[in-house]
């Protein structure tokens, strides 16, 4: 018997003004990842002052909103958007792609790290879990909300979404699927990974390559996203969108393994 999900994504209303589980988990995520990032760099012996900590904390959460937001407008309607581009900042209207902000805050803290004179990957390798930590919690949000779930399945643990499904049918809840796969584990995963390596840049490239394998795999059972260039969802007539540029993560993360092996090489026939 499927779970019926029924569940208002508004926690309370005082009038015009609403409070959202999806903004909760945004406001939680954001609340850890400050906590435990400053307990990282504390314990990998990162040399970092406070103001530029809070600084370097600001310009990600800044990348996190522009980047989702752009990357959605450009990845998914951009002809939609180009017609009505005074729309583009109304971002209360949900619309944000995972894959625009991590290009959103790796572009701020490349910026960051340039003008403050710090090493990416010292900064990077260890938020790298709590970057993962936070994509658990927006999943959740994701199925609070009854959005980006998966195809019908017979499965015992399926759901029929009630609120937002037109046909009522029992499907994967594959955004608990991303939250336990691309969240909580991968979280832990590269926790314990950061303890463990002394090779720079390390988990910043496992976090790439490990989200885009998962992500790629995912959207095998997630329903594509309806894109009006495409029929379907589908790029090629098999490819989603978010597999496509999945793939792009793990071409990137393969290169990166290469050219770390190939030093590594170098560096040991010395």
């Amino acid at each position: 018997m499927p779970f019926i999900h029924r569940i208002d994504p508004i926690l309370l209303s005082f009038g015009p003004f609403r409070v959202a589980w999806y903004g909760i988990m945004y406001l939680i995520s954001f609340t850890l990842g400050y906590l435990l990032l400053k307990r990282n760099y504390y314990k990998k012996g990162v040399d970092i002052t406070l103001a530029h900590y809070d600084s370097f904390f600001y310009s990600i959460v800044f990348g996190v909103f522009i980047g989702a937001r752009l990357g959605f407008v450009l990845f998914y309607h951009p002809e939609y958007y180009l017609a009505n581009p005074l729309e583009i900042i109304y971002i209360w209207q949900g619309g944000l792609s995972f894959h625009g902000g991590l290009i959103g805050v790796i572009i701020a803290s490349l910026l960051f790290c340039r003008k403050y004179k710090y090493n990416f990957y010292t900064l990077a390798d260890p938020a790298m879990p709590l970057v993962a930590l936070s994509i658990g919690f927006v999943r959740i949000g994701n199925f609070i909300n009854g959005e980006l779930y998966g195809s019908v399945t017979n499965l015992p643990w399926a759901v029929v979404f009630a609120n937002t499904d037109p046909l009522l049918l029992p499907r994967h809840p594959s955004q608990i699927y991303e939250s336990l796969l691309e969240g909580f584990l991968m979280s832990i995963f590269l926790q314990i990974m950061l303890f463990k390596t002394k090779i720079s840049g390390m988990i910043f490239w496992l976090f790439i390559g490990c989200y885009g394998v998962v992500r790629f795999l995912v959207e095998f059972i997630r329903l594509p996203d309806d894109l009006i260039y495409y029929e379907n969802g589908m790029i090629l007539g098999f490819f989603s969108l978010g597999q496509l540029l999945s793939l792009f993560m793990i071409i990137s993360f393969l290169i990166a393994a290469t050219v770390y092996g190939i030093r590594r090489n170098q560096v040991s026939n010395k």
